[in-house]
């Protein structure tokens, strides 16, 4: 199964692309949970200290994430479950002015 996960500014120039294609095993489970922890793992601390609390080991408060643009406070959070062929975009915070 693939997901795609796109990323914005500071978080693109992390992982030094827009976009990647994760493939998961066909029949599990995949959450956006997984995929965080999963792109963690791979790009390492820069990554992990730019999305996650140090102290909650939450998601920090300040991003969002959308599913197939979706917001996922507005599914089941980090338990959203992925299917094949969805986009996950995680986007900072937006200010205006």
């Amino acid at each position: 199964m693939e997901v795609k996960v796109r990323f914005f500014t500071n978080l693109r120039e992390i992982v030094n692309k827009r976009e990647e294609t994760l493939t998961f095993p066909d029949g599990g489970k995949v959450t956006v949970d997984l995929v965080l922890k999963t792109l963690s793992k791979k790009y390492g601390k820069p990554f992990t200290e730019y999305v996650y609390n140090g102290e909650t080991g939450l998601p920090k408060n300040f991003l969002q994430f959308l599913v197939n643009g979706t917001s996922t406070s507005t599914l089941n959070g980090l338990e959203t479950v992925l299917e094949a062929g969805d986009v996950l975009a995680v986007l900072p915070p937006v200010g205006g002015g």
